[in-house]
C-alpha cells in the first residue's frame, strides 16, 4: 500500500505534533489526533489548528489507533509507557508504533514489549535536534526490529530517518546522552549568565566564553537556549529526569541530569506564574536579548523577598 495513502494517528498534538499534521496534511495524507486537552477549554486552540486542517479528532487512544496504519507518540516523556500500553488496546494488526518520546532505553523496551505483543509493530524514534527548524526532516534515529521495514515508509512520508540499530534502547540511549549535554547547557547558561547578570559581569563572562569557545555566537546562543527553557522547561524538565533513568541503568549517579531538571523545572514554574509574560502571545519566549529574560527572573527574585 502507499504510504501517502495511509491513515497517521498522532498521540499529543503539543508542537511536535501540530508541526507533524501540518507536513502530512501538505502531503495529502489523512491524519487524525487524540490528547488529553483536546474536548476540553485548554485544548480549543488544538482543535481549531485541528479543524483548519482537516485532522480528525479521535475521542480515546484507543479510538484513535483503530483506524491508524501509524501512530506517532509525541508526549511527555513520562507517558510514554501508559501511551503505548493506551494504544495497544486499539491497535490494528500490523500497524506500525513509532515512539517519538524521550524516554530511557528501559521504558522504551517496556513501551515495545506491550505494542508488539498486542499484534502492533514498535519503532523507537529519537529526534536528534529541535523540531521546528526542521519540520518532519528533523534527524531521526530509529531503533528496534521492525525499524528497518517502517524506514521507506517513512522517507516517502517525507521523514529524515536512519536506523541506528536493530536492537531497542540503542537509539534512546544515543538520545539521552545528547541531552545530558545539551539540556545541561541550557540549564547551565541560565544559571550562569542570570547570576552573572545579578554581579554586573556579564560582558566580561562572555567575552571569556567567546575566546574559550569562538565558534560559538553566546549572545545568539544564549537568547536560544531562554527561549527554550522558558517555552518547554516543564516537558525539558520531564525529559531529562528520563535521562536521569538512563543514566542510573548504566549504574551511575546521575548528578548532572538531576540538576538540569530542576533547573528546566524552575524555569517552567517561574513561566506558569507569568513572570516572562503570557503563555500563548507571539512574544512569550521570543526575546532576541536574553538579559531581558533574566532580569524578569532577577526581579522575581527580588520581590519574593519583599
Amino acid at each position: 500500500m502507499d504510504p501517502l495513502r495511509w491513515h497517521v494517528g498522532l498521540v499529543g498534538y503539543g508542537e511536535v505534533g501540530r508541526i507533524l499534521a501540518e507536513d502530512l496534511r501538505a502531503a495529502g495524507v489523512a491524519v487524525s489526533a487524540f490528547d488529553l486537552k483536546l474536548g476540553t477549554a485548554a485544548g480549543s486552540e488544538m482543535a481549531a489548528h485541528a479543524a483548519r486542517l482537516g485532522v480528525a479528532v479521535a475521542g480515546s487512544h484507543a479510538e484513535l489507533a483503530r483506524d491508524a496504519d501509524l501512530i506517532v507518540s509525541a508526549v511527555t516523556a513520562s507517558q510514554a509507557v501508559a501511551v503505548a500500553e493506551a494504544c495497544a488496546q486499539g491497535l490494528k494488526q500490523g500497524a506500525y508504533f513509532l515512539d517519538f518520546n524521550s524516554a530511557s532505553p528501559g521504558a522504551k523496551t517496556r513501551a515495545g514489549g506491550t505494542v508488539d505483543a498486542a499484534g502492533g509493530r514498535y519503532v523507537e524514534g529519537a529526534v536528534m535536534t529541535s523540531v521546528p527548524p526542521y519540520r518532519i526532516k528533523v534527524p531521526l534515529l530509529l531503533g528496534g526490529p521492525h525499524a528497518q521495514a517502517l524506514l521507506p515508509v517513512l522517507v516517502e512520508l517525507g521523514f529524515a530517518p536512519r536506523v541506528a540499530s536493530d536492537k531497542l534502547g540503542v537509539a534512546s540511549a544515543t538520545k539521552m546522552c545528547r541531552s545530558v549535554m545539551i539540556k545541561g547547557l541550557e540549564a547551565m547558561v541560565i544559571e550562569s549568565f542570570t547570576t552573572a547578570r545579578a554581579y554586573g559581569v556579564e560582558d566580561q563572562v562572555l567575552a571569556s566564553l567567546a575566546e574559550t569557545f569562538p565558534g560559538i555566537d553566546w549572545e545568539k546562543q544564549g537568547a536560544y537556549f531562554f527561549q527554550r527553557a522558558i517555552e518547554h522547561g516543564r516537558r525539558r524538565s520531564e525529559e531529562v529526569r528520563e535521562v536521569a533513568v538512563t543514566v542510573r541503568e548504566a549504574g551511575l549517579q546521575p548528578w548532572s541530569a538531576s540538576g538540569t531538571a530542576e533547573r528546566q523545572a524552575w524555569v517552567a514554574d517561574l513561566a506558569d506564574d507569568g513572570v516572562f509574560g503570557v503563555r500563548g502571545e507571539t512574544a512569550f519566549a521570543r526575546s532576541a536579548d536574553w538579559r531581558i529574560e533574566a532580569d524578569r527572573i532577577l526581579a522575581q527574585r527580588s520581590s519574593s523577598k519583599e
